[in-house]
């Protein structure tokens, strides 16, 4: 399984943005967590805290295509820097309006600018390897190391985030957040040598979200950010119910750690189905590996459902990037791949504020209903869509 991720690094400067980049996106796993964790803390309310939360991802999500945008006009380095230095300084006044304990709007404003200054570094990473390996079957191979990295953030970060704000100070895991963006963020951007270059060419055609494929990927991904958000919200309250509070990063490490199992198996294979017949399969098989969790009344119990429910994760992000690289004009590909993650963002943020209203209403194990429905309708919209993912011209660069 490990071969074919071996090669990927005799690339000329991939360890280096790579590390960078992995380091500096640490905090997407982080930041939604901490500040629930925190704002639930200090006001008692799983409703605020998943709203200010919301507020961060709706922010996240409105920004990114406008700052992917930006990149492919101006480089990533002359983009990153800046919107590095804001960001750090936004998440810092936002910790010190939770600590001075001023109203609840300068929670919700500097949460916004927290969330609009967010570097999208996942689709920057994924723009390089497209930048060094398009038209390789390695293309596919790299983007799945990428969602198995990201799992890894995922299965590490909500815990680490856990333990420093439970164990340590409430305030820690944001702090630990903010010394990971910036030193991953700074670095990357001084990764000059694999920059994909500015191709100084204007697509007549708009914005890659005009592309009908996109538009359908885009809303499928809606529903799956409902999904994230809402479980990490949901799993901090049951944890809470169970009595184990402090064990909610490690369940939310169990969902992650699916993903990451069949991340790791699904990007070493060389497919011979089509991307769209992938695609497909992995949302049906997401939706229905959801369904337990939603009847589960133990944490040893939920910790295995949430491991279960994950393994589908991966293997729909992989095909999900590797189509919207495929589909969208390569002078606009930064921006497609943010498209795709605003998509998430956006969802997230409805999941957070869903999942917070709901858990005060009817209780965590009852809230995780949602997280099943808008799982089943992402299944729905994929699948009734299909077949705008189609793609006619070569073979999928997976085979090989």
């Amino acid at each position: 399984m490990v071969g074919p991720y071996r090669g990927l690094f005799d690339t000329p400067g991939a360890k280096g943005f790579v590390v960078a980049g992995f380091i500096g996106r640490m905090p997407m796993s982080m930041l939604g967590i901490g500040i629930i964790l925190l704002i639930s803390m200090i006001t008692g309310s799983y409703a605020t805290a998943g709203a200010v939360a919301a507020t961060t991802n709706v922010s996240y999500a409105v920004a990114a295509p406008l700052s992917g945008r930006l990149v492919d006009r101006f480089g990533q380095a002359r983009v990153v820097t800046p919107l590095a230095l804001v960001n750090g300084a936004a998440l810092v006044a936002l910790m010190l309006c939770a600590l001075w304990g001023l109203p609840h709007w300068t929670l919700y404003a500097t949460g916004f600018v927290v969330g609009a200054t967010s570097v999208s570094l996942g689709s920057m990473v994924r723009a390089r390897w497209s930048n060094l390996l398009g038209g390789s079957a390695k293309l596919h191979t790299a983007f799945a190391f990428e969602s198995v990295a990201d799992e890894v953030i995922f299965v590490t970060g909500p815990a680490m985030v856990t333990v420093l704000a439970t164990a340590i100070n409430p305030y820690a895991g944001l702090i630990a957040a903010l010394v990971f963006m910036l030193g991953g963020s700074l670095v990357f951007a001084m990764q000059r040598g694999t920059e994909p270059p500015i191709t100084g060419v204007r697509h007549v055609g708009g914005s890659p979200i005009t592309i009908p494929a996109i538009a359908l990927l885009s809303c499928v991904y809606l529903a799956l950010g409902a999904v994230f958000g809402s479980v990490d919200l949901i799993t901090v309250a049951f944890a809470e119910e169970q009595g184990v509070k402090g064990a909610a990063g490690f369940l939310l490490a169990a969902f992650a750690g699916g993903s990451m199992v069949s991340g790791l198996w699904f990007g070493s294979r060389a497919w011979q189905l089509s991307l769209r017949t992938r695609f497909v399969r992995a949302i049906i098989v997401f939706a229905v590996g959801l369904l337990p969790i939603a009847f589960i009344g133990s944490a040893p119990v939920m910790a295995i459902g949430l491991f279960v429910a994950g393994l589908a994760i991966s293997p729909t992000l992989i095909t999900g990037f590797s189509l919207t690289e495929r589909l969208v004009p390569p002078s606009l590909l930064t921006e497609g791949m943010a498209w795709i993650s605003t998509s998430i963002g956006f969802g997230v943020a409805v999941g957070a504020w869903a999942g917070g209203r709901l858990t005060e209403a009817f209780g965590a194990s009852n809230a995780y209903g949602f997280s099943l429905a808008c799982a089943l309708l992402a299944a729905i919209v994929g699948i009734g869509g299909s077949g705008l993912l189609r793609l006619p011209e070569a073979p999928s660069p997976a085979k090989g």
